[in-house]
């Protein structure tokens, strides 16, 4: 399972050897040659658990360049930590709106309340 601290290799050759490719036929419009042969790509990296899919090309080299650059994409993505949020000072409005919000509901709830003698 992936750990933060863990990266991925994004060079194309790398990614040759560890992902598993696999050739579908793609559906939809693209006439008799989309439709006859098997010019999708489906490509698998194991060691990130990417699942990446090229079927809108009719070429399957191209398909097959597609999904690689997507794969490189989403890979580049999983290695950028993200930013630290800094924390900001609530607005004042912001707190007002909360608490008239919070008087409102307190009000709804003393009137389910049975009625004291």
């Amino acid at each position: 399972m992936e750990t933060k601290s863990e990266r991925f290799a994004v060079d194309r050759e790398t990614l040759e050897r560890e992902c598993e490719v696999e050739f579908l036929r793609a559906s939809g419009p693209g006439g008799q040659r989309r439709n006859k042969k098997e010019t999708g790509v489906r490509l698998h990296h194991p060691p990130s658990g990417l699942t990446i899919m090229a079927v809108e090309r009719r070429v399957q080299s191209q398909n097959l360049d597609v999904a690689y650059e997507r794969l490189i994409e989403k890979l580049i993505a999983r290695n950028t930590p993200p930013k630290k949020r800094i924390r900001t000072k609530t607005p004042r409005r912001t707190k007002e709106e909360r608490l008239a919000e919070k008087k409102i509901r307190s009000e709804k709830k003393q009137l389910r309340s049975s009625p004291k003698d």
